[in-house]
């Protein structure tokens, strides 16, 4: 047992277990009424827009985002705060463009619109390039937890990982939408709740309070930011502006876990209302993720730097390590599980929707049987829903090879992603792209985003949009060779012959 262990006590471990319990419990409650794929994967399209606000924020802003923010303000300070920024870039755009596309009709998945735009086979292409990436995702989200419980009770990294991941998957396995979201909304109030409870906390054991805060952030270099347009600089404001617009559309606009959460609203609407919600409360929220690390930096810039001591390995451990030994029993359990817990959601949320696009665009398409009915679709499903859970708990143990969580998870958004809106933005912008272009562009997008990825120095806030420059530029010009689409083709799928409104 490791000295931080010694921390957690049994109250500790008793919170923990209830937490989890109640958790699953909400989960499987939504088990009954599941008849058919639309109640499965989109809750009924009966959601609200305040409660899509919120799973929309948790979605982007999960158990990942609670280490991995205070993290990076801890060790390298509150710049990357501003990628946020870009949000006010990203949100419209998907509001807008995006999502009137998706809602009017009535899609599914978000590459459904690919094959009525340009082909199946970019449709197959991009569905099985999204599965790729959230599988990479799924597996940071599934190791986070599992390192804050190593730190906090000394279970190893290897039994956490298989627990998380085989929890997580019985659950998402019979949860459903419908689950995912009201565990979301929960699990968003605690994880705020929990950072605003530790800065208070770590705030009034600081000798000076806030402006002691300040003057050692300012110390050590905490509030510097680079102007520099030198795109190998990490972090630089032309960065965080602009490559972080890019990102946050991967997410908001082509992923499947964003997009099935706004087809689950009752009217395209309520949809984009919940959407303008989620921009007004994601700055607030997001300067507390980030300012906890300002804030755990002073504080032990104070009392001893675990990190330069070694008794922490690595900046992803210091909220846990803070949360363990500062916290009276029974606060680190609760957080821990909340932890634990957002992380579930953001699994379950993710593995629902790599079966909804294997089912939707693979299955369904590749296996057409007008005799199956919906029951067993539904067995499908939960069958698919098992196997993703045993790769994501698989390709957890390799998440600590590819860096910091926040970079690891970045990453994987960019690399494949980047190409991706490339994808949606030429054929929603340009009459002109042809399937032919738009597989061109699409196959240069990822080999250049590979290439500044692992053969440049590159930052990894450009990956994104790296990838779709050239997924629209080569696009563009290889289906200048093409005869243009007809008329027929572009109604209702590009901007100049948008759908109309839908009631």
């Amino acid at each position: 047992m490791t000295e931080l262990s010694q921390h957690f006590s049994l109250l500790d471990y008793l919170v923990f277990a209830a937490y989890l319990a109640l958790t699953a419990v909400i989960g499987l409650w939504f088990v009954k009424g599941q008849r058919n794929l639309d109640e499965y994967f989109l809750a009924g399209r009966s959601m609200g827009s305040v409660v899509i606000a919120m799973t929309i924020l948790a979605s982007l802003f999960s158990g990942i985002s609670f280490l991995a923010a205070p993290s990076e303000g801890y060790a390298n300070g509150v710049a990357f705060y501003l990628v946020n920024i870009g949000f006010l870039i990203a949100t419209p755009l998907t509001t807008l463009v995006f999502l009137p596309f998706y809602y009017n009709s009535r899609f599914f998945t978000a590459y459904q619109y690919l094959e009525e735009r340009f082909s199946v086979q970019l449709r197959t292409l991009a569905s099985a390039s999204f599965i790729a990436r959230v599988l990479l995702w799924l597996a940071a989200a599934t190791y986070a937890p599992a390192l804050a419980l190593e730190q906090a009770t000394g279970m190893p990294l290897w039994f956490t990982i298989l627990c998380s991941g085989l929890v997580t998957t019985i659950y998402t396995t019979f949860g459903g939408m419908r689950a995912v979201i009201w565990t979301d909304v929960m699990q968003l109030v605690v994880l705020f709740g929990g950072q605003l409870a530790i800065v208070m906390l770590a705030v009034t054991r600081i000798p000076g309070g806030w402006s002691q805060v300040v003057e050692i952030g300012q110390q050590g270099g905490r509030f510097e930011l680079s102007f520099s347009p030198d795109p190998t600089v990490r972090l630089t404001l032309w960065g965080l502006l602009i490559g972080a617009a890019f990102m946050h559309l991967v997410q908001m606009a082509t992923d499947q876990v964003s997009v099935q959460r706004y087809l689950s609203a009752s009217s395209l609407k309520v949809a984009q209302r919940g959407l303008w919600l989620k921009l007004v409360l994601v700055l607030p929220v997001t300067a507390v993720f980030y300012g906890t690390g300002l804030v755990l930096y002073a504080f032990y810039q104070v009392h001893g730097d675990p990190l330069a001591a070694g008794q922490i390995t690595k900046a992803d451990q210091i909220l846990p390590y803070f949360v363990v030994h500062e916290l009276p029993h029974g606060f680190p359990g609760l957080f821990i599980a909340a932890i634990f817990a957002a992380s579930m959601s953001t699994i379950s949320a993710g593995i629902n929707s790599l079966t909804s696009a294997s089912l939707v665009d693979f299955y369904q398409r590749l296996w057409r049987n007008p005799d199956l009915s919906e029951k067993n679709q539904l067995k499908i499903a939960r069958v698919l829903t098992l196997l993703y859970g045993a790769l994501v708990i698989v390709l957890a143990f390799l998440v600590e090879r590819l860096g910091t969580l926040l970079e690891a998870t970045n990453k994987v958004i960019s690399l494949i992603g980047g190409p991706l809106i490339g994808l949606f933005l030429l054929g929603m912008i340009v009459a002109r792209a042809t399937a032919r272009g738009a597989l061109a562009g699409w196959i240069a997008g990822l080999l250049v985003a590979l290439w500044v990825c692992f053969g440049t120095k590159v930052s990894f806030l450009w990956y994104a949009l790296t990838g779709c420059g050239v997924t629209m530029a080569v696009g563009y010009v290889v289906s200048r060779f093409d005869h243009p689409p007809a008329d027929r083709q572009l109604d209702g799928l590009t901007w100049a012959r948008k759908p109309p409104a839908a009631e």
